[in-house]
């Protein structure tokens, strides 16, 4: 197909001019003046049309004429986006219209001056050299009979980012494979007498420049209204003046069809209040932390300029603290490098044009901010005048946990706030400093995001950005690869938990068969690094108060792949394999234990976390448990103020440990505290999304940092008691065990499984008396654990008939199957 376009100049509607003598002007990305077969020779030589992507098949990756700055100091300045166009006019009564869309960097699209879709940032950031996903609109409602225009105006994005040097060291243009903006695109209209009429991206669009001169996802967007082009995604203008787009080779990677949920705007945030200070500083004061961008309107004479900064946090005299989202920590002069600012802030700037009136809302970039810093505004803003915009991975949801406690509800609000504003295509650690995907924070919440949200496309995207990031000999932390590869196994191998928790939670057994091969070479790997077993360098409990060595939490890592090996080689029938991995598993089980308590830890350690990753990884042996358990209660009560001092990993093993060797009221008393350290302590200082650290920090560390969100993964499992059985992936069959703690009056909880949805619902009715509702899917059923003691009488409903089918036996413990159905189950004190 490609060489009956380029030979022939067909042009499927694509306008291609068999009179023209050049395919395109010279530039960095683009093919110079070729003959036809020279241009199909280089074409075919580079992979340019990937022939898995059929759907933009004759379309090529058109740019615009300039060339990359050679200088870092020249990214810095303007560089103003460019827009192009292409008119079609429809030649029948038309019965579908769909395009099919990517870019490298950001796009934004038109037809007929109407936006395309709800999608932003797209597509969605990945390794453009290895894969580009693209989107599928149906624009049927938006093409008009006889003449159109589409329209498309390109940002920098992750693949053109400014040469800042994040820490004063990191370069994004030397760690992720970069280039100038370029996109792809192919409408092709369907009629209704059964013709088709296809528009591709080819060099009969035209482009020019917009009122977008500067674009940075880090650091914002520079938006000169004097430049705007009256018109220009309408039909009918004139683009005399305008150049022939450049074909381009692209970025290189396959294309492949989004599956996963787009970035979109969800909800709109209304201000709380604006306040003036001096010298015509406006703050803006959104009431949240969140993620996303704004829309504002604004009033001036041309040619002033309105600039905008950002921050979590406020100083004591009301002015903009911005320092906890400073890019990179890049805070004074030279750090960042060559034409870098000084201080990296979050800002945004607007330059009046001839209206006078304007709303603004900036493109290609994204801010985590709850306080807006505005100048150049002769007169404060009303707050009707602003909106918030927040903006994510429009994930559904499929979850949602309440209580009759407040403090609960914070805690579940801000974890949600903090899970969500982290999840910008790639689920990051913090939105504002980095936006990476590390690694490390997967392993720690992405049960307590899959309790909360349908994360099947969205994590499997995340497996395949660590396949496109992962070294053959090394370990990296981000993913996408962003240079950054010291942290070890306990960063990586969310490369394989992952894909276990797709498995555990959706039963997702094709994936594990697609990755089988690759996910052995990776325990390859893996050994290859650690021969000997014990992990000995690497990041370990992360914000840990005290210290953790990485022996224990990376060597718990490592056995944990080497566990889910063995379940995926049973599943793929891999007998040979199952075995290997289950002695790996007992070698490195005996390594921790050996080393970790055979013998006493003498070592100044974090014995939260210590016992807490032993019971975690099953490393005690059953006739040692009691021990164990004594030692994690010992430190637990030793912690400050009795509440927990772990990391990123600690905290989450810490409090399923709890619950499960000592008590959830156990586990209960320390997550309702409200004091230091702890979730209570950050929502009675003012938290509206998760801290980075258990300290408050106003000038280094985020405000909006999803690690210790682990737990609302211990509000659904251990509150609601809903737990998925490894026996059972996908909830055929669940455990649901909820716990009633003194200081609780009711919970109610409910999860999408796969099989539709369950319910775990308490209430207490009166002393010592609680009704319990509860929902089995269809095709399901629950492992019932209520742990009842000889004090105690139940009686199950199944609607308002008594279930006579369960045992006396069973009744008694209030451990049995539930089957399909919905059922009211009454505990009461034994008369």
């Amino acid at each position: 197909m490609v060489s009956i376009v380029v030979i022939c100049h067909i042009a499927l509607f694509g306008y291609y001019n068999s009179t023209r003598t050049t395919i395109g002007k010279s530039s960095d990305l683009a093919i110079n003046s070729l003959s036809d077969s020279e241009i199909l020779e280089e074409l075919q030589g580079n992979d340019f049309l990937n022939a898995n992507a059929q759907d933009l098949d004759d379309a090529y990756w058109i740019t615009d004429n300039r060339k990359l700055p050679k200088k870092d100091s020249l990214f810095y300045l303007d560089r103003p986006a460019p827009i192009f166009r292409k008119e079609f006019k429809t030649k029948n009564k038309l019965k579908k219209a769909t395009l099919y869309i990517t870019s490298a960097g950001y796009y934004k699209g038109s037809i007929n001056g109407e936006p395309i879709g709800k999608n932003i940032l797209d597509p969605a950031w990945t390794d453009y050299s290895k894969r580009t996903y693209y989107t599928e609109y149906d624009i049927t409602s938006q093409v008009k009979k006889g003449s159109n225009s589409l329209g498309v105006s390109l940002g920098n994005g992750f693949y053109n980012p400014l040469p800042l040097r994040k820490w004063g060291r990191r370069n994004l243009r030397k760690d992720l494979s970069v280039g100038k903006p370029t996109f792809i695109a192919k409408l092709v209209l369907q009629y209704e007498n059964g013709d088709t009429q296809s528009v591709v991206t080819d060099d009969s669009w035209k482009y020019s420049y917009g009122p977008i001169i500067r674009n940075s996802v880090y650091l914002g967007t520079v938006y000169d209204a004097r430049q705007e082009i009256s018109g220009w995604q309408k039909a009918g203008f004139s683009d005399s003046s305008w150049t022939p787009a450049i074909i381009g080779k692209g970025p290189g990677g396959n294309l492949q069809k989004a599956f996963f949920p787009p970035v979109q705007v969800t909800k709109t945030v209304t201000p709380v209040s604006v306040n003036t200070l001096e010298n015509d500083v406006h703050i803006v004061d959104m009431g949240v932390n969140f993620t996303g961008t704004y829309k504002i309107k604004l009033t001036g004479k041309v040619g002033d300029t309105i600039k905008f900064r950002f921050g979590e946090r406020i100083y004591d005299d009301g002015s903009l603290n911005p320092m906890t989202t400073v890019i990179g920590q890049i805070k004074r002069k030279g750090v960042g490098g060559p034409g870098a600012p000084d201080i990296a802030w979050q800002t945004d700037s607007y330059v009046m044009g001839k209206n006078g009136t304007a709303w603004f809302e900036p493109e290609f970039t994204y801010h985590v901010y709850r306080y807006m810093e505005i100048k150049g505004l002769k007169k404060a803003p009303k707050t009707s005048d602003i909106q918030g915009l927040y903006l994510h991975s429009n994930v559904s949801n499929a979850g949602d946990f309440s209580s009759s406690s407040d403090l609960l509800n914070k805690i579940q609000e801000i974890s949600e706030r903090s899970f969500l504003t982290n999840l910008v295509s790639v689920q990051s650690d913090c939105a504002a400093r980095e936006k990476f995907g590390y690694g490390g924070d997967l392993n720690a919440t992405s049960e307590s995001y899959i309790n909360n949200y349908d994360m099947r496309g969205i994590y499997r995207k995340t497996v395949y950005d660590w396949i496109d990031a992962m070294k053959d000999s090394s370990f990296v932390d981000t993913a996408p690869f962003a240079g950054v590869q010291y942290c070890g196994i306990s960063w990586e191998s969310a490369y394989l938990t992952t894909q276990y928790y797709l498995y555990l939670y959706y039963n997702d057994t094709d994936f594990v068969k697609e990755l089988y091969e690759e996910n052995k070479k990776w325990m390859e790997k893996v050994a290859s690094i650690h021969p000997e077993g014990m992990v000995n360098k690497g990041l370990s409990d992360h914000e840990s108060l005290e210290p953790v060595p990485v022996q224990l939490t990376g060597t718990a890592h490592y056995l944990q792949c080497a566990e889910i090996m063995e379940t995926f080689a049973k599943e793929v029938g891999d007998k040979a394999n199952e075995k290997k991995y289950n002695s790996l598993a007992k070698k490195l089980r005996g390594l921790i234990k050996a080393k970790f308590w055979d013998k006493p830890v003498t070592d100044k350690i974090n014995r939260q976390t210590l016992f807490s990753t032993l019971l975690y990884h099953n490393i005690i042996p059953e006739n040692q448990l009691e021990a164990a358990k004594d030692s994690l209660q010992k430190a637990l009560k030793n912690g400050p103020n009795g509440h927990l001092n772990t990391g990123i990993f600690g905290t989450k093993y810490a409090l399923e440990t709890i619950s499960k060797h000592l008590s959830p009221e156990t586990a209960f008393e320390v997550v309702n505290s409200r004091e230091f350290p702890g979730w209570g302590f950050m929502v009675d200082n003012g938290a509206t999304t998760i801290w980075e650290t258990w300290k408050e920090s106003d000038g280094v560390f985020s405000n909006n940092h999803p690690m210790f969100g682990s737990v609302s993964e211990w509000f659904y499992r251990w509150l609601g008691g809903i737990q998925p059985d490894p026996e059972h992936p996908g909830f055929k069959k669940f455990i649901l065990s909820p716990s009633t703690p003194a200081g609780l009056d009711y919970v109610n909880t409910k999860y999408e499984s796969p099989f539709g949805t369950i319910v775990s619902n308490w209430k207490k009715t009166a002393e010592n008396t609680y009704k319990y509702s509860v929902v089995v899917p269809k095709g399901s059923s629950a492992e019932l654990r209520l742990g009842l003691d000889n004090s105690q009488n139940l009686k199950v409903y199944k609607g308002k008939e008594v279930l006579g089918s369960i045992s006396d036996k069973a009744l008694k413990s209030g451990n049995f199957e539930l089957k399909e159905g919905s059922y009211t189950l009454i505990v009461s004190p034994k008369l």
